[in-house]
Parts: structure tokens; C-alpha cells; sequence
């Protein structure tokens, strides 16, 4: 019979007493487990996620979702699904920065936090990202070849009981192209001679590097080790980053370098065999003022190409945007879950971008609008500028074929996806350990359907 465990047997997350409940675990398998926080945290998602229009699923839809996910990690180890850490590295760098970036690089700011150290933490940021991508690969091997045919849409359209079509909010399709100021040649010397300036001091014995790391370097994740950043594997890094790291001696420090994170000072602390750990000072060049009103000028001598009809929007969008994203689609949002251009107003990310198009007619393009995002590698804003197309608007509407066959086409293959996972669950839990807390025995999750 299954028991119920908590946190005292062991475990990471093992608490100090509060007088309050401790956070249990409610389900193994194999040598994963699952604990009463991480239901309730994905089960908040799974509500804030949910499709617009659709029922978002219950705790035991989540549950057994979890559930899923932890079998489809033990099931990785059997059949060998491996996810190297060069696969990872990048995407740990950027939620670990973010997260340092909120504590303004202090790490012990952080540590109050947490109660981990820069280290500890990023160490289960790694755990987390490589499973998340071990459970896509895994996902990704039983559903690659799943494809919807419009019949598959029209018979799931036509289940649905009329009573219980989904209701969509009102919809906009909406454009963008995007300019991203660039530091000048004039920022990035300074740059270069700051740092030059730096090492300088560090050479002469004044300094030692790693106080200077502390007191310069805009690299939150590294910034409160004294800029180191341990060992690394060859071809993790930033190529101009690791030439130059590769170039040197232990100990020397290098000339600086550009990279697409900034500008470096680097110093080789130790090298091996496939790795060697440094490390460095990164400072910024940031665009001015001026950078940023030459980008205003293109926009605005772009708008009126296209306002004159000499290139089409989408066009534009394509050979001029700066943001990858949406210049593949014409320079057009899309929903992720649907792949289509419309996009419920109510649930624009951006609220700037929401009150902009409030004040825009259909069918206009804005003036050039500057802007703050948050830039993808870093996880830090910068400022842009960028042209707004309010292309259309579909009012509020009960589904149909014919306005939301992308959004049906979409659902529909979730629940294909779903009976095909279901299918793969109820052969794969055979071969390996699970054991339910009692609590969640109603959930039925190990109990195949008649």
C-alpha cells in the first residue's frame, strides 16, 4: 500500500518547522517523485494557461499529467533518451540571469530568498531544464508523426454539444517590425578602453581581478563570484569568447573581445583536456540617445514606402525587422498554441501594445513607438523601436468552423496527443515503480479506463 511521506526522508527539499504543514511527497516513480507543491503550482499554470475558450483541466488532469512526465523521465533511462548539457547550458545561463537580475546580482539578497547560494541554485535550474527537455523528446517520440485532417476537425467540432461551445473573446490580428538600436563604434571604444583601464590597474598589482569583477562586471550570474564562471566544455561559449580564452596562458588575461552579450575581459584560470574554466568582467556598450533616433528615421522612412504601397508590410517585415519572432510571419503575432495570427486582446502580453492598438483604427499602420523588451539571451530590457499594423478585429463569437478552424485544429490534435500519450501511459507504467499517496487515489491515475 502506498504511504504517505514528506520532506523529513531526506530530500532537497527538506524544511525547517514552521507550524505549518510541510509540503509532502504524494507520488514516486522510480526514483522521481512528485510533491503536493508541485500540484498546486501546475495546476495554478494549467488555469492561467488554458486555451482560450476551453475548460481548463482539473488537479487529477494535472496530476496525472505529472505524473506522465516523471514516468516519461524513468522510461528516458531505460530506452537511453539522452539530453547532453551542451543542449541545456544556454537556456540555464538566461533563466539564471533573470533570476539574478531580480536581486540586482546580490547573492546574498539571494540567499535570503532562496536559501541556496548562485551555485545551488543554478545547479537545480540545469536539473530542471535538462528533465523539461529529456520529457520533450520524450513527448516528441510518441507524437511525432500525429497529424489532424480536417475531418478529424469537423468531427471533433460536431462533439461538442451546442450548449457547451466554447466562447471566444474578441480577437486582433496585429503586426510589428522592430529596429534595435546598436551601440556605435564611438560606445564600444570606451568600452574597450575601460576595460583596458581595468587591467591595467589589475596588472599593476593595485587590484586583483575578482574585486574588480565585483565592482564592474554587468554579468549577474557571475558578477558576485568574482566573475568566475567554472568549467565549461568546448562549444558551450560564445565562440569569440572561448578563441580568446583558448588563446591564453593560466592565469594571463586577455585583450577584450566582443561577444553578442557585450565586451569581455577574460583571464584563463585553468584548462583540461574538453574544458578550462575562467574568468571575466563584461561590460556593456549601450546605444544612445542618438542611436536610438537614427532607428526612429529608418522606421519612419520604411512607413512610408509601405503607407506609399512601394513594399508590402509583410515584406518590410521580413527583410527589416530585428525580431525573429515575428518577421518569419509576416511580422505578425501568433497564438503558440494555434499557430494562427489572432490573438484575444484581452490576453496581450504587452499592455502597452493593448492600450497602443485602443487608440489605433483597423487597417492603420502607427507611427514609429519606442519601446522596452526584454532581450532573449540576457534576460535584461532594452529599448527599440518598432511600427504597429492593426491589420483586423473579430468581435466576441461562440466557435465555429469557419472563424476558428485553426483554434479547433489545434485542440483537436491536443486530444489526439492526449489519447496517444494515454495509450503509450497505460504499457510504460508496467514497467516501471509508482507508488500513490492515498490522498490521490481518486484521481484513478494507474487505473485504465473500461
Amino acid at each position: 500500500m502506498a504511504k504517505a511521506q514528506d520532506t523529513e526522508s531526506g530530500d532537497s527539499t527538506k524544511q525547517k518547522p514552521t507550524g505549518q504543514v510541510l509540503d509532502k511527497i504524494i507520488a514516486k516513480v522510480d526514483n522521481y517523485i512528485i510533491l503536493e507543491s508541485d500540484v498546486q503550482q501546475a495546476y495554478l499554470e494549467a488555469v492561467a494557461q488554458a486555451q482560450q475558450g476551453f475548460e481548463a483541466p482539473s488537479r487529477c488532469d494535472v496530476f496525472e499529467s505529472l505524473i506522465i512526465n516523471k514516468l516519461m523521465l524513468a522510461k528516458a533511462e531505460i530506452d537511453s533518451v539522452i539530453v547532453t548539457d551542451a543542449e541545456v547550458i544556454l537556456d540555464v545561463e538566461n533563466r539564471f540571469n533573470m533570476v539574478m537580475q531580480q536581486f540586482g546580482g546580490d547573492e546574498e539578497t539571494l540567499i535570503e530568498a532562496y536559501g541556496k547560494n548562485a551555485e545551488q541554485l543554478k545547479s537545480e535550474i540545469h536539473t530542471l531544464v535538462k528533465e523539461q527537455k529529456i520529457v520533450g523528446k520524450m513527448r516528441n517520440n510518441i507524437v511525432m508523426d500525429m497529424s489532424v485532417s480536417p475531418a478529424d476537425v469537423r468531427k471533433f467540432f460536431n462533439n461538442i454539444p451546442t450548449d457547451s461551445l466554447p466562447f471566444f473573446s474578441a480577437e486582433v490580428v496585429v503586426g510589428q517590425i522592430v529596429k534595435k538600436p546598436k551601440a556605435s563604434r564611438q560606445e564600444k571604444d570606451r568600452v574597450i578602453q575601460q576595460l583596458n583601464d581595468i587591467k591595467a590597474d589589475i596588472l599593476s598589482g593595485d587590484v586583483d581581478f575578482a574585486s574588480m569583477a565585483r565592482k564592474y562586471s554587468e554579468d549577474p550570474g557571475s558578477k558576485a563570484q568574482g566573475g568566475d564562471l567554472g568549467f565549461f566544455r568546448k562549444g558551450e561559449l560564445a565562440p569569440e569568447y572561448e578563441a580568446m580564452a583558448l588563446s591564453l596562458r593560466q592565469g594571463e588575461i586577455g585583450d577584450p573581445v566582443e561577444s553578442q552579450f557585450g565586451i569581455h575581459l577574460i583571464q584563463l584560470l585553468e584548462r583540461r583536456t574538453d574544458s578550462y574554466n575562467t574568468r571575466h568582467i563584461l561590460i556593456k556598450p549601450m546605444p544612445t540617445a542618438q542611436d536610438l533616433l537614427k532607428v526612429e528615421k529608418e522606421l519612419d522612412s520604411l512607413r512610408n514606402l509601405i503607407q506609399l504601397d512601394s513594399i508590402s508590410f509583410a515584406k518590410a517585415a521580413k527583410n527589416y525587422s530585428d525580431d525573429r519572432n515575428t518577421s518569419d510571419n509576416g511580422g505578425f503575432f501568433s497564438d503558440p498554441t494555434t499557430g494562427a495570427n489572432r490573438l484575444a486582446s484581452r490576453t496581450l502580453e504587452d499592455p502597452i501594445l493593448y492600450f497602443t492598438l485602443d487608440t489605433m483604427k483597423v487597417g492603420t499602420l502607427s507611427l514609429p513607438l519606442q519601446y522596452e523588451e526584454q532581450n532573449q539571451r540576457t534576460g535584461e530590457p532594452e529599448k527599440a523601436v518598432r511600427l504597429l499594423y492593426y491589420q483586423d478585429r473579430y468581435p466576441a463569437h461562440r466557435a465555429n468552423l469557419s472563424d476558428d478552424y485553426e483554434k479547433l485544429k489545434a485542440a483537436s490534435k491536443k486530444q489526439k496527443e492526449s489519447e496517444a500519450l494515454e495509450k503509450w501511459f497505460k504499457i510504460a507504467k508496467e514497467e516501471v515503480f509508482i507508488d500513490i499517496d492515498p490522498a490521490y487515489d481518486r484521481c484513478n491515475a494507474l487505473k485504465d479506463e473500461d
